[in-house]
């Protein structure tokens, strides 16, 4: 275990970072972005913020330097009379900055981020992957489920 790595909830003072990881993924993945970078930047730690209800940040900091994160989703569902609350997870934005990745951080992260799942008492958490990221998500217990389905709803403009 690497004693100069520490996987953590995301802080508030922590977004701008955390935006520019999300912003460096989006043009890893040959994404054409529909804003500026400070643009999105800002509108990115404004959307954290006002979302912390739902959506939940953990990074991955390796001596001090936020090298990694992901998103937990925290999506409530219809009561049961077997349960009053309910809630599901999905797991988003899963990302490790390129001279990070092989090591096991992106595995660690995906483990950190079920342990929350569970502290929280979800469900079950799902996760929309990369053809290249599903090995490493089977190795931390994503199974494919023929009960799960989704139907693609793309919307070519940004949603209000």
């Amino acid at each position: 275990m690497d004693n100069n790595v520490v996987i953590r909830r995301a802080v508030s003072d922590e977004l701008d970072v955390v935006a520019e990881l999300r912003w460096q993924w989006v043009l890893e993945n040959q994404g054409a972005p529909v804003t500026g970078r400070a643009e999105f930047v800002r509108h990115f730690v404004t959307w954290a913020r006002e979302n912390t209800s739902s959506h939940r940040c953990m990074v991955v900091v390796r001596d001090e330097v936020i090298v990694g994160m992901a998103w937990l989703a925290v999506l409530p569902r219809v009561p049961s009379p077997r349960a009053l609350h309910r809630a599901s997870g999905d797991l988003q934005c899963v990302y490790v900055v390129p001279g990070e990745r092989d090591g096991g951080l992106g595995g660690r992260l995906i483990d950190a981020v079920l342990d929350r799942a569970r502290e929280l008492g979800l469900e079950r958490v799902t996760v929309h992957s990369s053809p290249r990221a599903i090995p490493a998500y089977s190795r931390h217990g994503f199974a494919s489920s023929p009960r799960l389905l989704h139907a693609p709803v793309a919307r070519t403009t940004s949603c209000p």
